[in-house]
């Protein structure tokens, strides 16, 4: 299924919606300068034509520009302004990036219009290459992106058998503890934690990233969620302020010491990697607002709320309840009828709906991505749309040849809204009440109002105690990426800051909850070794939440990659149980006598396949040369033995159901 605007865009300049039509907007096109990589040779500036079948959609053939065959071209179009805010430039004119450019090089920025009254845009160049007479999406150098080697939608991982990778990438170049310096994790850098002889071009210093392993592989994590990838201005910062929706982050395709950006083949061959190696690749949308994006300037009104401050009577009632972070609103309720860039008809529709959905169905076909996570779905405000959008994004999905089991739509919102995934209007989203009762049973404490410690444990396990139906509905944590604020930080600093200095065990408990739960795990990067916060964050309003590094020089620390590689055998053994890929599960013990906070529970449906987890969430251990025994363990079916998963070690017959325990320590048994 094509978006009929991204199909014309194949053969044509098309800008759609201009907000002031008259004079008609143009396209400005011009060749990279061969002298200086910021510079550019003008080709020619030509009129846009109104299309006689719809009014709104302005363009004009590539075929038409004189195009030179095989030749890169940078483009912007010219508009007169419709951003409200600034008086003095109002309806001035302008060069714009396009609004679906499929590139950008910040490096070359929009001139400044002949035209008496002409203002600086300083926007991004539209990138574009003219090929057998047709605009083909490239990289400022011409690279295109290639797809061989992808392996069949079928051999990547069920929903029910994810562990997902959260990463920022934003991390730690220094080696010292006085010597960090915050930098950025280009699509290349990520490419180091997956392949071997892939080099790190912004972290050659960081050993981990550099010694011939691949940290993600060693991990075995089959599912991984980049913030951000879309191009926003943030240079050190998450992402979250996307600006060029279609387009590859330029930051992230321009790696230290290389000339030209590669955001879009880098990207491209960053996901074919995941999918070679069997993983996942989930995109991150923010979908609530934008930053400087071109709609902004085009047509504001059509697409943006207008903020006004509570009590004005013109303030627009989308405006309540939700909150942009500094950038502008999309409008999800403002119907008109023209041209739908989704269908190419006449119709009923809401223009940033549409512009959204145009944008994720370039990133499921040109990117091919398998998995969205829709960032801050309160502040998108819309639940009709989010339905539309999910069911369209599945549409695309299966029409590229994907099952519903290895695809999912996510979104992320604190307070945990259950009517969307009970309505369909989401496939999942992000469980943030795992986080917070994590936090609070690894203290030894109830969470929330609770009565008792079991059920608080018992919620914690099974996401169906929460409202949950199914494991791919909810997306644990034990640390997201909001990392600002007391409770929120890392999983580590949570611990030294409620007096817990004997960090090890718990982290290593806390795991075996979240790969052992009923739902799809998630790890931030850097728990998996216990890393911690350089900056001090505890307002969670400040900007340094978004600057403070994953530091992969940690994980070569004695007590830290103990952590990490405890935590690889359960994130390999999560992935590839069958016993956890089910709903089922069963607390068969609970023991509170004597300070003992000790629960078993039982994962599975088949007697065969079943695994037990014991859990000792107290100070209590057994004494030297005693044993604790689990009553209701499961029999041994004939030609099976257990296997304790986190040390690697068979269990004799003899021992079964009544190993020692220590204090703050989990063990995972399975039958094999």
């Amino acid at each position: 299924m094509l978006v009929d605007l991204l199909s014309r865009k194949q053969t044509h300049f098309v800008l759609w919606r201009p907000g002031i039509s008259q004079p008609p907007p143009s396209v400005y096109i011009a060749k990279p300068s061969a002298k200086a990589s910021d510079r550019f040779e003008k080709v020619g500036e030509y009129p846009l034509s109104q299309s006689p079948e719809f009014l709104e959609l302005w363009e004009i053939s590539a075929q038409a520009c004189g195009l030179t065959e095989g030749q890169v071209y940078l483009y912007w179009f010219k508009i007169h302004n419709t951003e409200p805010y600034n008086p003095n430039t109002i309806n001035k004119v302008l060069y714009c990036t396009d609004p679906t450019a499929t590139t950008v090089d910040r490096r070359i920025i929009a001139p400044i219009p002949d035209e008496e009254g002409g203002i600086a845009s300083h926007d991004p160049a539209s990138v574009i290459l003219y090929q057998n007479g047709s605009l083909i999406p490239c990289d400022p150098g011409g690279q295109t992106v290639n797809w061989e080697g992808e392996p069949p939608l079928d051999t990547l991982p069920a929903n029910n058998q994810l562990v997902i990778y959260e990463l920022p990438t934003r991390w730690t170049q220094g080696k010292t503890e006085d010597n960090r310096e915050v930098g950025i994790g280009t699509f290349q850098d990520v490419l180091s934690l997956l392949q071997p002889q892939a080099t790190s071009p912004n972290f050659c210093h960081v050993e981990a990233l550099t010694n011939g392993k691949a940290h993600l592989m060693e991990l075995g994590v089959n599912a991984l969620e980049l913030l951000p990838p879309a191009d926003s201005d943030d240079k050190l910062e998450w992402g979250y302020g996307t600006a060029n929706f279609f387009a590859a982050d330029f930051d992230l395709g321009h790696p230290e010491g290389q000339d030209a950006p590669t955001a879009s083949t880098d990207l491209a061959n960053l996901i074919k990697v995941c999918h070679q190696l069997g993983m996942r690749f989930f995109v991150d949308m923010v979908m609530a607002f934008s930053r400087n994006n071109p709609y902004q300037n085009i047509n504001f009104l059509d697409f943006y709320v207008q903020w006004r401050p509570p009590g004005d009577p013109q303030r627009d009632p989308e405006q309540a309840g939700r909150d942009g972070f500094g950038g502008d609103l999309f409008k999800y309720n403002y119907w008109i009828e023209g041209y739908h860039p989704i269908l190419g008809k006449k119709s009923w529709f809401v223009p940033a709906r549409e512009y959204m959905k145009a944008y994720m169905a370039h990133w499921l076909n040109y990117y091919r991505v398998d998995g969205l996570r829709l960032d801050s779905v309160n502040n998108v405000g819309n639940y009709d749309f989010l339905e539309k959008f999910r069911e369209l994004a599945r549409t695309l999905w299966e029409k590229r040849g994907g099952s519903s089991k290895h695809f999912l739509v996510v979104g992320e919102e604190l307070s945990v809204p259950l009517a969307l995934v009970h309505q369909n209007r989401l496939d999942g989203l992000w469980n943030e009440k795992f986080k917070q009762i994590i936090r609070q049973v690894i203290l030894g404490k109830n969470a929330f109002n609770d009565s008792s410690f079991e059920w608080s444990v018992r919620k914690l396990i099974d996401c169906r105690f929460l409202g949950f139906t199914d494991s791919a509905q909810a997306v644990n944590y034990l640390t997201s990426h909001d990392v600002g604020g007391l409770g929120n930080e890392r999983f580590y600093n949570y611990l030294i800051n409620n007096g817990v200095y004997d960090t090890e065990p718990r982290i290593k408990l806390a795991f075996v909850c979240l790969l052992t739960a009923v739902g799809i795990p998630m790890i931030l990067a850097g728990d998996e070794f216990g890393d911690q916060q350089d900056l001090d964050i505890t307002d969670e309003h400040a900007d340094h939440k978004q600057v403070d590094p994953v530091n992969y020089s940690r994980v070569q620390e004695d007590w830290r990659q103990r952590i990490f590689q405890y935590v690889a055998r359960l994130v390999r053994f999560r992935t590839s149980s069958q016993a956890l890929a089910v709903n089922d599960n069963e607390f068969i013990h609970a023991d509170f006598h004597e300070g003992k906070r000790v629960l078993v529970w039982r994962r599975g449906k088949k007697a065969d396949e079943c695994v037990i987890v014991v859990a000792n969430f107290s100070d209590y251990g057994t004494p030297v040369g005693s044993e604790y025994k689990v009553p209701n363990w499961s029999p041994t079916p004939d030609g099976k033995q257990w296997k304790e998963i986190t040390q690697d070690r068979i269990v004799p017959p003899e021992w079964v159901g009544r190993e020692p325990i220590f204090p703050w320590e989990a063990k995972v048994y399975a039958l094999i």
